[in-house]
């Protein structure tokens, strides 16, 4: 038999923590599930155990999570860990696995609220051993207290960049450098959004301290760097760049290179809703209204996964969407409430547009020009090979499958998806809407022929 509620949310970071909050409140049953052993996340990941000494390490952000998960723990939500869902049916029926078995909860109204992921950062040697995503690497920090024992090089740009390489210092790690591949004409481009930067000046200001902590530090700094290459054969010995004319080589054993945060998007392209394609984030977004209702269906979007606001604008994004789940349901809902949450979110989002145009990715970080880069690392199909699809008469993602097995590994083309878009897209020259994406099917993730046995 199916378990039911008012609201299902999948996902247990700030959006979750937040709507489960939220419709608790309103009188609504709520059941949560999360893929991961305990609540938070990967921004709050491991919030409720994490020793003092750690949350010192990783900073007041972090920390600021705790009381969200106390808010979430004493709203009555059912919270079920370890669920990984596998399909997300337009009438709000969700399935997951749990403990070796298939079940089925049934929601009323359905929050996909999984977030984000790291945008993939294909050039020569990324997938060497010893080359790891800045968030990964957070996340083994947040996780478990991991630490590189070693120097480290940070490579790519974002802010996540800034913050863990502060976060490593406080730690005690070794910073060999951070390689920033922010061109000056995205310091152009953001002036026009320096209004909203002037407005989130709190949000500015903690990144220029962020910065000029580390270079009072020490840290050696090469900005505007291009044509990035990880160095070595059978493992990262280094990284390679142009730094102002000149290639520059700088040895270690572990680079961890980010380009930002993209929305994971597979749960909403699962259920055949509408996605456009965001020339300002770079990405897929799921078209949604006002309150992140995916079309006329009992399905909704909030947080990362809706589009990139960050962490606190999520957990107010998820409130919002609690309150429009409520009032579908004939709840009554306070439009004081509401009001109060938009012109919050508002704030929160004010630096938004000034760090997507500052940190917007350069083209050749995400199309790769290699033909040897591996694009699909599931299957090992390269740059060179999806062109060589596209010029034999491949128009889309979903066609490169047949002509050379690209996104058909366990990642069902998470870390390769945007890529082989743009690149088709660049060789076609066509935009990423006309192109596509992959048709994402259930199941989302691989699940085992024994958990369907009773």
């Amino acid at each position: 038999m199916s378990a039911a509620a008012d609201l299902v949310v999948v996902g247990c970071g700030p959006a979750g923590m937040a709507a489960a909050c939220e419709a608790r409140a309103l009188g609504l049953s709520v059941i949560v599930l999360d893929e991961q052993p305990a609540l938070g996340g990967q921004i709050y990941r491991n919030i409720e155990a994490a020793p003092a000494d750690r949350v010192a390490v990783l900073g007041k952000d972090y920390e600021a999570g705790r009381s969200l998960a106390a808010e979430f723990r004493n709203s009555g939500a059912g919270h079920l860990h370890g669920a990984t869902v596998w399909n997300v049916a337009q009438n709000g029926a969700v399935d997951y696995v749990a403990d070796g078995r298939s079940r089925q909860v049934v929601g009323k109204a359905v929050l996909l609220a999984s977030g984000a992921m790291e945008r993939p950062f294909p050039i020569r040697g990324w997938t060497l051993p010893g080359v790891l995503g800045a968030g990964a690497a957070q996340i083994l920090l947040k996780g478990s207290g991991a630490l590189p024992s070693g120097p480290v090089i940070l490579a790519g740009c974002g802010p996540l960049l800034y913050l863990l390489a502060w976060q490593y210092l406080r730690a005690g790690v070794t910073i060999a450098a951070i390689v920033d591949t922010t061109a000056g004409s995205g310091y152009l481009g953001a002036i026009r959004h320096g209004v909203g930067a002037v407005r989130g000046w709190r949000d500015l200001a903690k990144g220029l301290k962020l910065i000029a902590t580390l270079r009072r530090n020490g840290v050696r700094f090469y900005s505007a760097a291009s044509d990035l290459v990880i160095q070595g054969e059978r493992q990262a010995e280094g990284l390679s760049f142009l730094h102002r004319g000149r290639r520059v080589t700088l040895p270690a054993s572990l680079v961890l290179l980010h380009q930002g945060v993209v929305p994971n998007t597979q749960l909403s392209w699962s259920t055949g809703a509408a996605h456009r394609w965001d020339g300002e984030q770079l990405c897929w977004l799921p078209e949604t209204d006002r309150w992140g209702r995916l079309g006329e269906t009992p399905l909704y979007v909030a947080g990362d996964s809706r589009a990139i606001v960050g962490a606190q604008a999520s957990a107010t994004q998820g409130r919002l969407s609690a309150l429009a789940v409520a009032e579908r349901t004939g709840r009554a809902v306070d439009s004081g409430r509401r009001t109060a949450l938009l012109a919050l979110f508002e704030r929160q989002s004010h630096i938004r547009r000034f760090l997507n145009s500052l940190y917007r990715p350069a083209d050749a970080n995400r199309i790769p020009r290699d033909p040897a880069v591996i694009v699909c690392r599931c299957e090992e199909v390269t740059a060179g090979q999806i062109r060589g699809y596209v010029e034999l008469g491949c128009r889309g993602p979903n066609q490169t499958k047949a002509f050379g097995r690209c996104g058909m590994g366990p990642c069902q083309g998470r870390l390769c998806g945007l890529t082989v878009t743009e690149i088709i897209a660049e060789v076609r020259g066509a935009t990423p809407d006309d192109v596509g994406y992959y048709r994402i099917r259930a199941p989302i993730k691989p699940v085992m022929l024994g958990d369907f046995v009773d």
